[in-house]
């Protein structure tokens, strides 16, 4: 290929980039990003709209101080707690579905309250077993433009409008985290707590990813990132995967410090 033909391939992909973003933006509306005071041309909407101010921000802060003081004071007393994330788009007769649901079975017989993000499949099907099985059960929601509502199986349930407060609260009142099947949300979920694990800002806790073929592409990622030399295995040792919600629990018990594992109450058989 010739400069001239690598510069116009480079060029429609632009344009195409471009059209993409465009036909993204005419449907959706322009993003909610604020800028400084001063911009040219500004009116009234655009200030009390779009404008950055710091009376804006403190407003902001505020909100969080709620959101977060109410939480803390709601799950103060839970515990031991394992969260499980996954997808919300697994109906009932999914085979991931059945499979959260004997997750939060299990959880709730070694002694575990189960969290998850409130909503609906994976996290509806945690929340249920657990339920079922006659453990604790929490949903902690967020709120969204089509209004998600949690889920019929959560004892306690808190509102967040903010994914960030969400994840902090999933996080900080947890012992261990199960991975069920999932997308981008479930991902970022995933790579956060591992990341706090590595860094030793939380734990050490494990993080069992359940669903061998689902995650097999991530393991091999991993593999390939290792020989990249951009971590250890000693730094992700706290991982494992697999497809047994009895196993996944059972690493979990087996991993917890002595005193820790002393709090557990499970269920009668």
């Amino acid at each position: 290929m010739s400069d001239a033909q690598a510069t116009n391939q480079n060029t429609t992909a632009a344009d195409a980039w471009d059209r993409q973003w465009q036909e993204h933006w005419s449907k959706v509306g322009m993003p909610g990003y604020e800028l400084p005071l001063g911009g040219p041309d500004s009116d009234d909407r655009e200030f009390l709209g779009t404008t950055r101010s710091l009376e804006k921000e403190e407003q902001r802060l505020e909100r969080i101080h709620a959101e977060l003081s109410h939480a803390f004071q709601t799950l103060v007393s839970v515990g031991p707690a394992v969260t499980v994330f996954g997808s919300a788009r697994f109906p009932e007769d999914h085979r991931y579905y059945q499979l959260a649901r004997s997750v939060g079975a299990e959880l709730a017989k070694a002694g575990f309250a189960t969290m998850t993000g409130g909503g609906p499949g994976i996290m509806e099907a945690a929340n249920r077993g657990a339920h079922e099985a006659g453990g604790a059960s929490y949903g902690l929601n967020i709120l969204l433009p089509h209004e998600q509502a949690a889920n019929p199986y959560v004892d306690t349930s808190i509102e967040f409008r903010y994914f960030f407060t969400r994840k902090v609260c999933l996080v900080k009142y947890s012992c261990a985290f199960i991975v069920m099947p999932g997308g981008l949300g479930t991902l970022d979920e995933l790579f956060e707590a591992a990341t706090l694990i590595q860094c030793q800002k939380i734990g050490p806790f494990p993080l069992v990813l359940v669903g061998e073929e689902f995650w097999d592409g991530l393991r091999k990622w991993g593999r390939f990132m290792m020989d990249q030399g951009v971590f250890a295995q000693d730094e992700i040792g706290f991982g494992r995967i697999t497809d047994s919600p009895v196993e996944a629990v059972d690493l979990i018990v087996r991993s917890l410090p002595a005193d820790l594992k002393g709090r557990l109450k499970p269920l009668p058989s």
